[in-house]
């Protein structure tokens, strides 16, 4: 009562509270601290950007300024960042006998490829992707030819496709009928009769397509089952209780799903197979109308010495490349992100 009275209440007077600390020193701590981490921070990445620096940066810059400079293999150790530039080499390759159709069958090379490997590789996807006994075995042996070493890939099909010994000749001959065995890797063109016509097929270049859609393939193949086994089951089987075909299912529901992996493998498959060099060159060394611009770049480095012009082919790759991917990305990837 003598409490309540005097008014102090039951708890007592309440303790009393320590000067606030100035706006100016929580600042000055709150910097302090944040500096630390920035520092903390680019200590850790350092490494990764001192690695990519040497990697990477120096020698796209080293590349670039050989390019505008007049270098052959004789006066390369004069040579430097800093030297006479000039515009002769971009000139003398543009202008060179043979660029533009070496572009020409790039092109023809990267597209084919491409659009081979990502379609049988979804067939692949699609018709392995109901389980059933030996399932992963099969799905196993369909990775060999992309993990297997390309040199022993190109020796098997070098084998295969010899006109004198080849086992591809050898059956053509005996069962197809053909009078002539066929240089698949050596010659240029083959007559071939249809409906009365004769058509030229480049079957050098076909064949190389070929081996690399079916060395390929694996990649995408790994993709879309990825892809395929994230698809709801639910609405394949309301599609099948609604009486879809296996064309509307595929199409409706399916293909919806798998753009957006379709539009990034072949994103990345272009730029590899643009820039594909050792399949082509341990098959035909680019002859028999095969020679991309990559073997053509070799061809300058090692045959002719010159070191500018195949630096100047090489930017002119890379620039075309670069432009070609955001043609597709502009015209193709934001449908196929929607979709």
């Amino acid at each position: 009562m003598t409490q309540l009275a005097g008014g102090t209440g039951l708890s007592g007077p309440a303790p009393a509270s320590g000067p606030a600390a100035p706006r100016g020193t929580v600042r000055a701590r709150r910097s302090r601290q944040g500096r630390d981490e920035n520092r903390a921070g680019l200590l850790l990445i350092s490494p990764t950007v001192i690695i990519v620096g040497v990697a990477v940066v120096l020698p796209i810059l080293w590349a670039v300024a050989l390019a505008f400079q007049r270098v052959r293999l004789i006066n390369i150790r004069g040579t430097g960042f800093f030297g006479q530039y000039t515009l002769d080499n971009f000139v003398n390759v543009l202008t060179s006998p043979g660029f533009l159709g070496a572009l020409w069958t790039t092109l023809v090379y990267a597209v084919g490829g491409t659009v081979l490997a990502i379609g049988v590789g979804l067939v692949a996807a699609l018709a392995l992707r109901k389980p059933f006994r030996g399932r992963g075995l099969i799905r196993a042996a369909l990775l060999l030819p992309y993990v297997a070493p390309v040199v022993a890939a190109t020796f098997v099909w070098s084998t295969l496709l010899n006109p004198q010994f080849g086992l591809v000749n050898w059956f053509g001959r005996t069962v197809l009928g053909w009078e002539d065995p066929v240089a698949f890797l050596s010659q240029r063109s083959l007559p071939v009769p249809f409906f009365g016509l004769q058509i030229d097929l480049p079957i050098a270049l076909i064949t190389v397509i070929l081996f690399e859609a079916w060395r390929s393939f694996p990649f995408a193949f790994l993709f879309l089952t990825a892809r395929l086994q994230a698809v709801p089951g639910v609405l394949d089987e309301a599609a099948l209780i609604d009486g879809a075909t296996p064309t509307q299912r595929f199409r409706h529901i399916l293909l919806p799903q798998l753009l957006p992996t379709i539009a990034v493998l072949t994103v990345l498959r272009f730029i590899w197979t643009f820039n594909n060099f050792d399949d082509i060159y341990l098959l035909t060394g680019g002859g028999a109308g095969t020679q991309v611009v990559s073997v053509r770049v070799f061809d300058y480095l090692t045959a002719r010495g010159d070191i500018g012009s195949a630096a100047a082919q090489a930017l002119i790759l890379a620039l075309i490349l670069a432009v070609l991917v955001t043609v597709y990305l502009r015209l193709f990837g934001r449908r196929e992100e929607q979709a």
